[in-house]
Order: C-alpha cells, then structure tokens, then sequence
C-alpha cells in the first residue's frame, strides 16, 4: 500500500460515521462462527492483506483453516484455500456463487460491467457467454486462426535470432513473450491491418489496467468513501485509463465498419467482424450494441494477452531452473518434429511431456493467483457455517495448487506428476483450477492454451537457453509481480543458442 492509502486508513476511523455498516441477518447462536483472524477496528483484516494477496492469505489459511472470513472494510469475505470447499462453492452450491462483486475498477473500464468476466449473474451475462463462447472461442473458430499463430511464432523465432546477434547474445525474454502473445491476440481479434503504433499502444493500455486491477481502492471496502478515491487521485487513474480505451476501441470499431462498407472486408476473417455481423442479426435475443463489443473486446485483449504471457514466461523461467526437464522436454519436441525448421499444431498433440510441463506450470503458477471474486446471491451452508447473503468469495488457486494433501512436494517443480494422470485444467478436478471451475470458468482457456503451446514448442526446438554470463539459477527472482495476473516481477533474460535441424 503507498503512503496516501495508509493516511487514508488511518483517517477512517475519525470517519467511522460515514461507513456503510453490514446489516446481515442475525443467525442462531448455534451456528459456529467462521475461523477469522484478529481484525483492526473499522479496517478489520485488510492489513493483512498485503502487496501479494495470494501468498499473504495462504499464510493465513495455514493458521486458521482451508475456510476463513475476513472482514475487508464493511465487506465480509470468505477465503477458500483447499480443493475440498472450492468444489462445495463451484460444483455444490455454484448457482448461489455464480455471481460477482461490482468492483470500481471493473465497473469503470468495463462498461458497468458490460462484459463477460464481471458481469453479474442473469440473463445478460448468460446470453453473452453464449455468443461468445459460440461464435468467438468455439474450436472451430480457435482452429481458424492457426495461421495467425504459426505467422507470429515464425516471426518470434526470427527476433530472437536478430536480437541475440546484435545483443551480445542476450534476449529479454519477457519483452519478446509479451509482444508476441499481444501480436497473436491482436491479429485475431483486428486482423493484420493493426499499426505497429497501435499494437504498442495496446500492449501499453494492457499493463497499466493489469496494474490498476490491483490497486486498493477504498469505495470497494468503504462505500460511503469514494470522495477519498477521487482525493487521492486514484478514480482520476481509472477514468483516464478508460477513455483511452473507449477512443482506441472506437477507433478499431468504426474502421472495421468503413472497411466492410467498401467491400474491403469480406468474410469473417477476425473476431471484430464477427461481432459487427452479430450486431446485425435480426434474430439474436438482445440487441449487440457498441458498448457491448467494445467491453467484450477488452476481456479479451485483457484477458487473452496478459495470462498467456504469463504462463510462457513462468515456463522459460522453470525450465532454465530444471535443466533436466528442460533437456528431458526439448529431445521430446525435436524428435517429433523429424528435423524440420518448425513445430507445426498437428504435431503438438504428440508431445505429452511438454503438456505436463506446462500444466505443472500452471499448478505452480496460476494465471491469475486469487480467482476472479464470487459473490453468494443468497444464504447458504458451507459445512457447518451459515454464509450470508451477499458475502464476497476470493478462491486461492495459488494456495490450492500448493495443497500437500493433493500434491506431493507440493513446492517442487515436478512434471512428471501429470503423465499418465487424467487431470487437466477444465475445471474438473478441484485441485487443480487455474482457470477456474464451474459456471464462471473462462471461456477462454482453450484459446490461451493454443497459444502457449505452439510458442513453447518451437522455442525450445529451434534453441538451447542458457542464463547470461555471471547469472544463476539459486538467483532468479520467483516473486510475482502487482496486479490481477501472476506476471513475474522479474524480467526474464537468456542467451538462445540456435540449432540447426537437418
């Protein structure tokens, strides 16, 4: 937290008047209380909360149970650490926990929560899911853009080989991931006629509303103390941040339309088309305005980009700190691909060990640590305990993945736990939910995937890695950074060492 929040805390005490008091029904003096730890007066747990919510509340879940309530502010929130009571919230009682929060930041860059990440439970959300899950994130529509994906990871393997001439052998990885995973994200969604100027602007936008995601901002806690938001200058960020991306999208918005008008665009060659043809179906059960497609747009952009990124860079950083998996993964890889210059997606299916790779990678790294919250839309009970309506649910994917009951050496980076193993990350198995589970599972887990497994493919046949000159592995920085998506606070740099395949 900066300092200004920290003078803004400890002022709400002296404003204690102004907050919003919680007004839950009185329940049986039966009823056990949840686990809670020891809460400050009108603050109650949010200092403990800390920079990394994730490992903070897994500390805490380790002290006072898999189920815990805190009081953030005015809002109570249940904090779910194990397998065994995330599948009591998304499997048993998913219906009561399908909804979400309105959150400041989600509400303000999201169209009210126009989109399909933050949208609350209802007809709306559902008939949204299902166009896009229909029309933009089917297989078949993911199979489309395959060239799209082998184009920029040709292009990716060029860059690497450039950069490391003229470099002195060193890449940043991480600079070349993240423009990769927002070129194949953008060109599906815009396709190529995107400016170099305007991918760079996006991949900009991108971060910065990742990070703002991750700021505390005190009307989510405090509802009767926005004006301190808009003192300290925090909604001013937010406001600035969605205009920028309200002119951007507009932009895109209206030059698909111009270009389709001239006959220029012809087909449904990219996701914003599709949209712009949905729009003008008749039949559809709710009219598709702008603002929809323009908050659907940014889930994606957010979404798809920043997670796959994520995902490929936490995979580099493991493998050059497990040589051996590294080794074991790239014989597999360049023997299935028989001496060719590139890994194509018919031949990923044969690469078993470089799947468990990264669904280790996964387990470990989550792309987003604390899933997206959950909000109960009625009382409920959760083993023995009485949750209340309207209680805000945070489920600890990072604590899950690192439950010792379900994981042996839960800490260590092991990829051979998944071979022969029918768990995968479908949301089936509530040990391993790094993309969620039940209704709000994200829709877009199979597009991610696509992406990060024909990049790692060829990244490790076309190079060996090693770290530069003078760096270690026991030195590599493993802390995530701030934000909603576990990126790594370090950058990531290499030498690549190209191979020649004959």
């Amino acid at each position: 937290m900066d300092s200004m929040l920290l003078a803004a805390l400890v002022l709400i005490p002296l404003l204690s008047l102004l907050v919003e008091r919680s007004k839950g029904k009185s329940i049986s003096k039966k009823t056990p209380l949840l686990p809670s730890p020891r809460k400050l007066p009108f603050i109650g747990n949010l200092h403990q909360m800390g920079l990394l919510p994730h490992r903070s509340l897994f500390k805490l879940s380790k002290k006072h149970g898999p189920l815990m309530l805190l009081q953030l502010g005015s809002v109570p929130t249940l904090i779910v650490s194990s397998p065994s009571v995330a599948q009591k919230i998304v499997r048993k009682h998913d219906l009561i926990f399908a909804s979400r929060p309105s959150l400041k930041a989600s509400r303000m860059l999201f169209y009210n929560n126009n989109d399909i990440a933050f949208a609350p439970y209802g007809e709306y959300w559902r008939q949204m899911k299902k166009v896009c899950v229909t029309n933009l994130l089917s297989l078949k529509m993911i199979k489309s853009f395959s060239l799209v994906r082998m184009e920029e990871v040709s292009l990716m393997m060029e860059r690497i080989s450039r950069i490391a001439s003229t470099n002195k052998g060193v890449v940043c990885m991480s600079e070349i991931l993240n423009s990769f995973t927002c070129n194949v994200i953008f060109k599906s969604l815009f396709g190529s006629s995107l400016s170099q100027e305007k991918r760079e602007h996006l991949c900009e936008f991108i971060r910065e509303s990742t990070v703002l995601f991750g700021e505390v901002f005190l009307e989510d806690y405090f509802p009767g103390l926005r004006w301190l938001d808009v003192l300290m200058g925090l909604e001013g960020k937010l406001r600035r941040q969605f205009e920028k991306w309200d002119i951007l999208l507009g932009d895109f918005i209206q030059d698909h339309i111009v270009r389709f008008n001239d006959g220029e665009i012809t087909s449904n060659t990219n996701l914003i088309n599709v949209m712009l043809q949905l729009q003008k179906n008749s039949s559809m059960e709710f009219v598709l305005t702008n603002e929809h497609i323009k908050a659907i747009l940014l889930d994606m952009i957010a979404g798809g980009t920043d997670t796959s990124f994520a995902t490929l860079d936490w995979s580099m950083a493991e493998l050059i700190r497990n040589p051996d998996v590294m080794k074991k993964v790239q014989n597999e890889v360049r023997e299935t691909a028989h001496g060719k210059e590139i890994v194509e997606e018919k031949d990923l299916d044969k690469l078993d060990y470089m799947r468990a790779v990264i669904k280790e990678v996964l387990r470990l790294h989550p792309p987003v640590p604390l899933l997206l919250p959950r909000e109960s839309l009625q009382d409920c009970q959760i083993q023995k305990y009485h949750i209340s309506k309207g209680t805000k649910v945070l489920i600890n994917a990072w604590a899950i993945g690192r439950d010792d009951v379900y994981w042996k050496e839960a800490q260590e980076f092991k990829p051979e736990r998944f071979l022969g193993s029918a768990v995968d990350y479908k949301g089936n198995d509530f040990h391993y939910i790094p993309f969620g589970s039940g209704r709000r599972i994200c829709p877009g887990m199979q597009f991610a995937v696509a992406i990060v497994e024909l990049a790692l493919a060829n990244l490790l046949h076309r190079f060996n890695w090693e770290l530069p000159s003078g760096n270690s592995c026991d030195g590599m920085d493993m802390l995530e950074g701030e934000g909603i998506t576990s990126v790594r606070k370090e950058k990531l740099e290499l030498v690549p060492i190209a191979i020649k395949h004959t």
